[in-house]
């Protein structure tokens, strides 16, 4: 068989197993679960206590509608107050939070651990609800990357030790193994599984360093042992440290005789996160943010040293205890076995940013037969719209005079009669009035909010490229922050609008479009569109529009700490019901 005929048999194969998993999972959900058939306990990780009753109320309301198994329990685990700790550290106290609850019952139990802590500012219309909650073009009703997840790792408690899975929220990982194939975490230390990529993407992944072995048939999967980790390692250090592997047959199509094996997702057993516990005990109180791939991972396998501990290129910001702490993992964890699972006909893909989340809900052809996504999911839409497959629909009304450009996606939305919305647009959450014209390169995101025990709404208006984590030290150099193009201080300028009258939320120095107050607050969600919309164009000089004294301004900093939860979700059932209604009728 000649290298195409190859990559399309594995591609068949991937998209058969990947719809096997998902039936699998359909199949359990809204029912109760037998032992093995499904994990013993789900637990998803959340940034601080706000966020944990975000995500507590998002699975309640699941577990409700019969959108998830029954008969398990789903745990959120908040990080402690204090510094960031990193999902390293989120590991850490999930470990201890589990063992206070359960005690020696936890030496039994098939565990998932799914992080998705912090406030997704590269993906703003997750900041709220979470990446975990974020939703995608399949399913009826649709799946959200919590189910996926589940879906996905569907065949493991059964072929697993009692032990902790560790993934996170924003990415997917499709695979297929051989016929008589399954994955198996039945080893000691920890096992991660690991996708072939382009070696490239190594530099922003972690890298496994494997034990050399001779050379044996090929298969889909293959069960080997780690020599070392590296964590975002350059292309030279990959090729020194004997990380690139030259087999064109061990891979999905990448379009390179060179490549290497890049991480995802880890299984350790129930010993092993005992003797985390005891690192914990150890270490004390975090201080500092670890990682749970790089931190951890490279402390294992024999060829690991310690060198790491003291390399803190990519740490976001550097704790003086970090180097400390890290060599206490090392020391700690030193020794513990490191294997790895080989899913040579696998694809990871990564749904953390706006840009990767237009492209792969869009435009990616590969994305879309493997994992069956579509135009239109769970929505009343008119054909015209989404016959170009490049529009994505997600829960949604769309009046049938309504325009969309391709590269654009609309989640939980009405919109009204002749609408307009652009290219390479995020629309979620939104209620538009008829006749309005959204730019292309637009990102708006509905919340509501309580202010003062009032109801309100708040619209976010950003361009699809705008960066919410950039920052300044000092309203002098405002300029720097980038907005729909165009610098802040124009936009400001444009809305009548001054430095000294805008006011920056959290108390710090540091300034960015994350903390600026420049999101109007209004009674009512069409009104927050509007009016947000009307400020979008003025600073696009499209038009022109002046914000008046009485508009009260927020920052989507505070905008998070308001959020008015139960009326989202009543707006999203309302939702619900209403398409569930129009089928109906139609039918």
């Amino acid at each position: 068989m000649d290298e195409q005929g190859r990559t399309n048999n594995e591609s068949v194969k991937l998209q058969k197993a990947t719809r096997e998993k998902l039936l699998k999972f359909d199949n359990l959900r809204g029912k109760d679960v037998r032992t093995r058939e499904f994990w013993d306990l789900v637990v998803v990780t959340a940034a601080d206590e706000d966020q944990k009753d975000a995500y507590e109320f998002q699975i309640s309301e699941k577990l409700r509608r019969k959108e998830l198994p029954l008969g398990i329990p789903y745990h959120v685990f908040a990080d402690p107050p204090g510094p960031k700790i990193g999902n390293g550290g989120s590991t850490l106290y999930s470990l201890k939070r589990l063992a206070e609850k359960y005690g020696q019952k936890l030496c039994g139990f098939r565990i998932i651990l799914i992080h998705a802590g912090g406030y997704s500012q590269r993906l703003p219309n997750a900041s709220a609800l979470g990446k975990i909650f974020t939703a995608l073009p399949l399913g009826d009703p649709v799946y959200q990357m919590l189910e996926l997840k589940l879906a996905m790792y569907i065949d493991f408690p059964l072929q697993m030790k009692p032990g902790i899975l560790v993934t996170c929220a924003d990415d997917i990982e499709l695979y297929s193994t051989g016929d008589t194939e399954s994955i198996v975490f039945d080893r000691p230390g920890f096992t991660a599984v690991a996708h072939p990529s382009p070696i490239s993407v190594g530099t922003t992944h972690g890298v496994f360093v494997l034990e050399p072995e001779v050379e044996s048939n090929i298969s889909a999967m293959e069960y080997r042992s780690c020599h070392s980790f590296l964590h975002k390692p350059s292309i030279n250090d990959m090729h020194e440290r004997g990380a690139v592997c030259k087999s064109v047959t061990r891979m999905v199509s990448l379009g390179d005789s060179e490549f290497v094996y890049t991480d995802s997702t880890y299984y350790f057993d129930y010993a092993t996160g005992m003797s985390l516990l005891n690192l914990l005990k150890d270490i004390g109180p975090l201080s500092c943010e670890i990682d749970a791939y790089g931190d951890f991972l490279q402390a294992l396998g024999p060829g690991a040293t310690s060198a790491y501990t003291k390399n803190t290129v990519n740490v976001t910001k550097e704790e003086s205890s970090l180097v400390e702490i890290r060599q206490k993992i090392f020391h700690w964890l030193k020794g513990t076995p490191l294997n790895v699972i080989l899913l040579n006909n696998s694809k990871f893909y990564h749904i953390g940013t706006t840009r990767e989340y237009l492209f792969h809900f869009t435009e990616d052809l590969d994305l879309r037969a493997e994992l069956g996504l579509i135009p239109d999911a769970f929505s009343i839409c008119p054909c015209e719209t989404t016959r170009n497959a490049e529009v994505c629909v997600i829960h949604c009304i769309l009046h049938p005079s309504c325009t969309v450009g391709p590269g654009t996606v609309i989640e939980y939305s009405r919109i009204g009669s002749h609408v307009t919305v652009g290219r390479n647009t995020i629309i979620s959450g939104c209620w538009i009035n008829s006749g309005q014209c959204v730019p292309s390169g637009a990102f708006m995101h509905s919340l509501s909010v309580n202010v003062d025990g009032t109801t309100g709404f708040v619209t976010v208006m950003l361009g699809i490229e705008d960066d919410l984590k950039q920052s300044v030290t000092s309203l002098s150099d405002l300029n720097k922050l980038q907005l729909f193009g165009t610098t802040l201080i124009k936009c400001l300028e444009q809305w009548g609008l001054n430095t000294e009258s805008l006011k920056f939320t959290g108390g710090g120095t540091s300034l960015s479009l994350w903390n600026a107050r420049i999101f109007p607050l209004c009674s009512d969600p069409r009104n927050s569109f509007t009016l947000s919309l009307a400020m979008m164009r003025s600073a696009y000089a499209i038009s022109s529009y002046r914000v008046t004294k009485d508009h009260r301004l927020l920052s989507l900093q505070e905008i998070l700490q308001y959020k008015n939860l139960e009326e989202m979700g009543k707006f999203r059932n309302k939702l619900f019901d209403d398409i569930c209604q129009e089928r109906s009728n139609s039918n």
